[in-house]
Parts: structure tokens; sequence; C-alpha cells
């Protein structure tokens, strides 16, 4: 099985990353093929409005002058995705919204084409916002199809400075349970995904 983890923060080695990070160690350590891939800092746009992905139904987006498609080529792939965004003024980071909006509407497109995934929300925060952060992601997984594991908390973690995050046991902790929620759940639902409720 295969789970993509999505960084929205522009930041390299920071504590969006390193949540995201203590999530895939536990679907690794499971027996799951892992990625990460960046999206923040990565000048993604937003969609445009076009609706060439409901006439053309390519399982890509018209607009092929950034990352979108190599990225949304693996969300496709993915078993399960998790999208880890900083919180920015109480809210996802640009790039990561975009992508979201993107992803969201190709697979609408192509026939709900994320039905039956997982799809977990991982947010790094100072202090406040976070649950916004959180419920914007999860707003997209909702409005595929997919299925959302719950944990013992928000998946959110807490700290400033680079690093930091490291600091908040409990949030890795919560963390490390979100990615044995996962496991079970992608290992419970894969044998009956064929069936999963299309129309």
């Amino acid at each position: 099985m295969y789970a993509i983890a999505i960084n929205g923060s522009p930041r390299k080695g920071g504590n969006t990353e390193l949540l995201l990070k203590e999530v895939l160690s536990e679907l690794h350590d499971a027996g799951w093929e892992t990625e990460l891939v960046k999206v923040g800092g990565t000048a993604i746009r937003g969609c445009i409005a076009c609706d060439k992905c409901f006439e053309n139904k390519d399982y890509e987006c018209a607009v092929k002058k950034d990352k979108f498609n190599d990225i949304f080529s693996k969300m496709l792939k993915a078993d399960a995705m998790i999208l880890g965004s900083p919180t920015y003024f109480a809210a996802v980071s640009a790039d990561l919204k975009a992508l979201i909006e993107r992803a969201g509407y190709v697979a609408y497109a192509n026939n709900h084409a994320f039905s039956g995934k997982i799809g977990a929300a991982v947010v790094a925060v100072r202090r406040g916002g976070a649950t916004h952060v959180y419920d914007t992601i999860n707003h997209m997984f909702q409005m595929s199809r997919m299925i959302l594991p719950g944990s013992t908390y928000w998946n959110m973690g807490y700290g400033l400075n680079k690093g930091e995050v490291i600091e908040d046991k409990e949030g890795l902790a919560n963390m490390r349970h979100i990615g044995k929620c996962i496991d079970w759940l992608g290992k419970s639902i894969k044998p009956n995904i064929a069936n999963f409720p299309k129309g």
C-alpha cells in the first residue's frame, strides 16, 4: 500500500515536515510504501475555473506550467494521503490551498477519482487557528468521498521556530497514532475498495 504526505509549508525541515514524517514513519514500519512531497514554496497556482478537466477527463489539470499534475498523479496512486500545513493567519498555506482547489476539482471531474481513499489532515501551529486549517483540509476529503480516520485528538502539533514541534510530546504521539489508524483502516478496506459506491 502507498501513502503520500504533502507538505504545504515552504520551510525546509520545518514543523509541518517533522509532523508528517512522524505519521509516515508509522506507516513505513507497518510495511507501506511512503513518500513525502513538498508543495509549499513551489508557486503552484489556484484553479482558474476553465472547466477543461470536465471536457478532457484525462485525470490532469489543463494548467501545466507548475508541479500540480506531477503531484496529482501521486495522489491518484495513493491509498492514503496526508495533507499538512502550517497555520498562516488561521488558514492553510496558499500553496496547499491551491492544490486542494485543483485536486478536488480534477478528481470530481474524473468520476470522483478520490472515492474510497483515506485522507488525514496534519497541522503545525504556534498557538491558535489550527482547527480552521484542519477543517479546510478535511472539507476537500469529505467532498471527495474519502474516508477520514480518527485519532486521540486533532492532528496538530505546537511550535513556532524550526524544530520546536519536537517538544510537543502529545502532538507527536497523536501523529504516531494517526499513522496506526491509517494502517489499520487501509488494510481493512483494501480488499473491498472495488465495491466502494461511485454513483
